[in-house]
């Protein structure tokens, strides 16, 4: 969060510097909204990663459980970080004159970028990013077979604190159904054909803090909303079950800060940089995998091909 609030700040400050310099009072809405699309282009990937983590380990097999069938399931879910969302240009990003750049690192990029950005005649350096290769999401769910083939899942986590940094807290619903049983023959095809879809939302409320002691930023939200819906294929055998998946990812980032930053017993009003919706960020996805059950455990493990591609590993306790 350090990277965002240097930012915002960078961004803040340079126009308001650029407004004393040059007498001219920065209002038009375009200009804004060129502010606000470059503290996107930094900070989405990460949102987006994030919620295409949480849209895996909703399902290891195409047959639902079975009426009073339930398992409590465990996966870790590694969203691998490729090169086309470590890096955005800044002239793509922004539609009007006053900002201007060429290739900037996003929060997942380069840490050693020192990427120039221009406001009018006033330049200052981008941000950089973290270098991150992956990112795990785990999650715990359990889930619960009801009547015609359907299985409901719940994810749930309590707001929790991590320290001074701040505090989290999860909340997802699924559901899984059995196609086959509605096609007249076709479901005495020893395969399973089902519909899954699931939801998950995480609210987050994280502590900034200025290293250098200037600013009072007091703290900073980013929820994220992550929604997946895909048809599954699996075929059983033995204690071997190799499955598919196509589908639908939907994900929208919200991201807010206190309205004003404290520097030196003078306010700076970026109210329009600190509380705003990302655009959705919505992509087809395939998932290939494999569950091994020994006895009441189950084993998967599956990879995700999206714009962000996910590999998946987890344990389970399944009563089918």
């Amino acid at each position: 969060m350090k990277k965002i609030l240097t930012l915002i700040f960078t961004i803040s400050s340079t126009l308001n510097l650029y407004s004393q310099n040059t007498s001219t009072e920065i209002t038009v809405a375009g200009d804004v909204a060129d502010a606000q699309a470059l503290i996107e282009a930094f900070i989405s990937p990460l949102g987006n990663s994030l919620c295409s983590g949480l849209n895996n380990g909703w399902y290891n097999t195409a047959k639902p459980h079975k009426l009073g069938g339930f398992d409590v399931t465990f996966t870790a879910n590694f969203v691998l970080i490729n090169d086309d969302v470590k890096t955005f240009n800044i002239n793509d990003v922004v539609e009007g004159d006053l900002f201007s750049g060429e290739n900037a690192p996003t929060i997942l990029g380069a840490s050693d970028a020192n990427a120039d950005i221009e406001l009018g005649t006033i330049e200052y350096k981008m941000p950089n990013g973290f270098n991150i290769p992956f990112i795990p999401v785990p999650v715990l769910q359990a889930g619960v077979g009801l009547i015609k083939g359907t299985e409901v899942k719940v994810r749930y986590v309590p707001e929790t604190k991590f320290g001074n940094a701040g505090k989290v807290s999860v909340l997802g619903f699924g559901i899984q159904h059995d196609l086959l049983q509605w096609i007249p023959i076709v479901d005495k095809i020893p395969i399973d054909l089902a519909f899954q879809a699931g939801y998950t939302k995480v609210d987050s409320e994280i502590d900034l803090v200025d290293a250098n002691g200037y600013v009072d930023p007091g703290s900073a939200n980013l929820d994220l909303s992550a929604t997946t819906v895909n048809l599954i294929l699996s075929k059983k055998l033995l204690m071997f079950t190799p499955y598919i998946g196509v589908g639908y990812n939907s994900n929208t980032t919200v991201f807010s800060v206190e309205d004003k930053f404290h520097i030196a017993n003078q306010y700076l009003p970026v109210s329009a940089l600190t509380d705003y919706t990302f655009s959705s960020n919505n992509n087809f996805r395939t998932n290939v995998g494999f569950r091994f059950n020994l006895a009441i455990i189950a084993l998967q493990a599956n990879y995700t091909i999206s714009e962000y591609p996910v590999a998946t590993i987890g344990v389970g306790v399944s009563f089918r």
